[in-house]
């Protein structure tokens, strides 16, 4: 199978199907940026692509950072003196403050409350807290529940270490006919959190599967790493091989029902930032295209100014702008596979576009060249889309001079990317346009 066949042979009803199952899968697995929990995860990852997993040790420098301990749990719960259990860790796996201290003990109700965190404008929901860099304990709550804490004492645990170990995560590499890398980047560190973790997980997974089946211009990595503090150590540990990267993209928040969100890389104007633009411009769907700021995902530390890569976000609805954002509401509802398969479908064009995109110089610049008589014409078809095809040939023609890119000339002449490259190509299977350099 060509790339160029690709975004149309993943059917969406299946893909979609597939990768909300697994995040169905994956959703119970409690996470964070350390321990056993990252490790099923990547586990359950490597039964699907090739996946080499890395252990970077407790204490290990990383820029101006240093790999903290790992974290572990095996339950925790609130629980009356009379033996009635208020709050288990084993029903939602936010019910505790990622990274808490392990602590058991009979408490005041006042002061377990200094340790409880809820939503009071949502009662049912339960929001997610972490402590990672702070040693601190707590709970979260609904605040249905804890307007339920009405005794004077309660009975508590969290059952969890705190100790030297590592830090996992995992890689994906596919080579390609040359060693220049598109970059996938997603992280694997929250809990039971669908949209915000689980969704870029899912599409990540689905992307390596399909690219794994056709042959590759580029080689393509595939990172699934705690946030931040992840892809600060990849970065450390990989320093002598970025310059490989030529274009990246950070996945999260990739499953809700709002329109596709592009996050520009630094640069503002690389290859994968204008190739999403395009994508998303000729899509039929609402999007929205921002400018690159120092927050968010990680992105911001591929484009921090010591490395400056070419590293782009796509979210659908961004952090922090759906209610559901870091609470137990992002679940198995919020994410629907038709959002997914939608999200999946967008990435395999843009890195279709990546692929094919070449300079042309037109073999016959004076005046425009009989395209009849070479039978290009009738090669275009006599359909609803001739006129469209006819006038990228033309496009083509006119803007080869060695200097732009397929892409300078699908963004000029306001064309879809494929029915450019379609042009491109059947212009020098007849010897009107020669390759001149890779883009």
């Amino acid at each position: 199978m060509r790339f160029a066949d690709l975004p149309h042979a993943v059917g969406p009803d299946q893909a979609g199907k597939e990768m909300h199952g697994f995040l169905a899968e994956l959703y119970p697995i409690c996470r964070s940026i350390t321990g056993n929990g990252v490790r099923e995860t990547l586990d359950r990852i490597g039964e699907r692509i090739p996946l080499e997993i890395e252990e970077v040790p407790t204490g290990t420098s990383v820029f101006d950072w240093t790999v903290p301990m790992e974290w572990n749990i095996r339950g925790a719960y609130i629980e009356s003196l009379r033996g009635e259990r208020i709050i288990d860790f084993s029903e939602c796996n936010l019910h505790v403050v990622g990274y808490s201290t392990p602590i058991r003990r009979r408490m005041p109700v006042a002061e377990l409350r200094e340790h409880i965190f809820t939503l009071p404008d949502r009662h049912d929901w339960i929001p997610y807290r972490t402590s990672y860099y702070n040693e601190a304990w707590g709970f979260c709550l609904s605040q249905r529940q804890l307007d339920e804490l009405r005794d004077e004492e309660y009975e508590i645990c969290i059952d969890s270490t705190l100790e030297n170990g590592h830090l996992t995560y995992g890689e994906c590499y596919l080579a390609g006919e040359q060693p220049d890398e598109v970059l996938v980047s997603c992280h694997v560190c929250h809990p039971s959190l669908c949209n915000d973790n689980l969704s870029g997980v899912a599409v990540a997974t689905a992307l390596a599967t399909a690219l794994a089946s056709v042959s590759r211009r580029y080689s393509y990595r595939f990172l699934f790493i705690p946030g931040t503090i992840g892809s600060i150590t990849w970065l450390a540990r990989n320093e002598d091989r970025v310059s490989q990267i030529k274009h990246g993209l950070v996945l999260t928040c990739v499953g809700d029902p709002g329109d596709s969100t592009y996050k520009r890389s630094r640069r503002g104007d690389a290859e994968i930032d204008r190739a999403f633009e395009h994508v998303l411009r000729h899509s039929g769907n609402g999007y929205e295209v921002q400018d690159f700021f120092p927050y968010g995902y990680d992105e911001r530390q591929y484009c921090s100014p010591g490395f400056d890569l070419p590293v782009g976000c796509l979210m659908r609805t961004p952090h922090g702008r759906f209610p559901e954002y870091h609470t137990s509401a992002d679940n198995l509802e919020l994410v629907r596979p038709e959002y997914l398969a939608d999200t999946l479908h967008k990435c395999l064009l843009t890195f279709d576009v990546l692929e094919r995109n070449r300079t042309y110089l037109n073999l016959n610049p004076k005046c425009e060249p009989q395209l009849g008589r070479r039978g290009l014409y009738q090669a275009i078809g006599g359909g609803a889309d001739h006129r469209i095809e006819e006038l990228a040939m033309l496009w083509v023609l006119n803007q080869s001079d060695g200097s732009k890119t397929l892409l300078d000339v699908a963004v000029k002449a306001d064309l879809p990317f494929a029915t450019v490259a379609r042009a491109a190509e059947m212009l020098h299977e007849h010897g009107l346009v020669e390759e001149v350099s890779a883009s």
